[in-house]
């Protein structure tokens, strides 16, 4: 049976990547208790690890500092002589370290690639099944005798996070009897981004439906959209239902807030892991990327709406505009075929 001393896995980015790394990371740590495990990450997302129990360091690499900021984070885990390396990125900078580390056994993920050229390109599916991401980092790794436990996805959160949030709930005016919906309506790809007037429209319904509270969760580079949606629900409902939460809380705090939702809505991005990670029931809705890809909500109640149309996907990871001008893949779901997703999940919540 393999045994390692020292394990080293690289996943540079990005949000919902690294969150989906953590069902490997808890089984590598049950499967060789005793080893450390190290992990390379950019500087800007090492926060979704920093208090993962199953990790022992961290190496963080500033994106800013080139090819020469690799040579120096090779520098730093050199004289660690790891006896295996897991890359979880299998880009040209993970092949840079891995070319740099000698000795070690090499796993790299099997990310694809031409089936998924084939299914963006030429729209031929080649896929057998819809493999989560999860599962697929497993997988590379399963001839160590690693297999999936079943546990969902991990994301560790510390006490000052969990009492700034707790703290600033009950200023929100959220208490247990409020139906609580959140809200993700921003992506770094604009043709994975619901129209926001669908969020309105759908924030609208629930908040009336439900007497519901609508928390926007998104970054600082969010807020234009989220305030935007946040103030006409408010505007529509003539209340205070729906609060603004962008760029306001760290992710990990972002996280915590989660615990509250009874339901999240989102697009297919990193935010959608972070709901599935704090076991929250998920609607997530997807224009131009497909469940082929394998990123998916994994290991908590979800329903991915969809419409199937020709020209999907035209991308893995999301384009700036529609190359077919007419972005049907998102205008034709509506605000009430989502609201009915919706319903199914949250059935057992009063309406007024």
């Amino acid at each position: 049976m393999n045994s390692f001393n020292k394990i080293l896995v690289i996943r540079f980015s990005s949000i919902g990547d690294i969150i989906l790394t953590s069902p490997l990371l808890r089984i590598l740590r049950k499967k060789f208790p005793d080893s450390c495990i190290d992990f390379v990450v950019r500087s800007e997302y090492s926060e979704l690890i920093r208090y993962n129990p199953y990790i022992n360091n961290i190496f963080e690499f500033n994106v800013q500092s080139g090819w020469q900021g690799l040579k120096e984070l090779k520098n730093k885990f050199a004289y660690k002589k790891y006896d295996l390396l897991i890359d979880l990125q299998n880009n040209i900078r993970s092949i840079y370290i891995r070319m740099l580390v000698k000795g070690p056994q090499k796993v790299v993920v099997n990310k694809n690639v031409m089936k998924r050229l084939a299914l963006v390109i030429l729209k031929k599916n080649f896929y057998k099944e819809i493999l989560p991401v999860p599962i697929r980092y497993i997988r590379s790794v399963a001839k160590y005798g690693l297999e999936y436990d079943g546990a969902g996805l991990d994301l560790f959160i510390n006490d000052d996070d969990y009492y700034r949030v707790d703290k600033d709930v009950s200023m929100y005016g959220i208490n247990e009897a409020n139906v609580v919906i959140g809200f993700c309506p921003s992506a770094r790809h604009k043709t994975k981004c619901w129209p926001k007037e669908y969020f309105v429209e759908l924030g609208v319904k629930i908040a009336q439906m439900y007497k519901a509270k609508i928390i926007i969760f998104g970054s600082n580079l969010d807020k234009k959209v989220c305030n935007e949606i946040a103030t006409s629900i408010n505007e529509c409902t003539k209340s205070n239902s729906s609060i603004d939460l962008s760029g306001k809380y760290t992710l990990l705090e972002t996280a915590a807030f989660m615990r509250y939702c009874n339901c999240v809505i989102t697009n297919d991005t990193g935010l959608m892991h972070v709901a599935s990670a704090m076991k929250r029931k998920v609607v997530a809705i997807f224009g131009s990327t497909v469940k082929e890809f394998g990123f998916v909500p994994f290991g908590t109640e979800n329903i991915i709406v969809e419409k199937d149309i020709a020209c999907r996907p035209c991308s893995h990871i999301g384009k700036e505009k529609c190359p077919k001008k007419h972005f049907n893949c998102m205008k034709e779901i509506t605000a009430d075929s989502v609201l009915i997703e919706v319903e199914k999940l949250i059935n057992n919540k009063q309406k007024v």
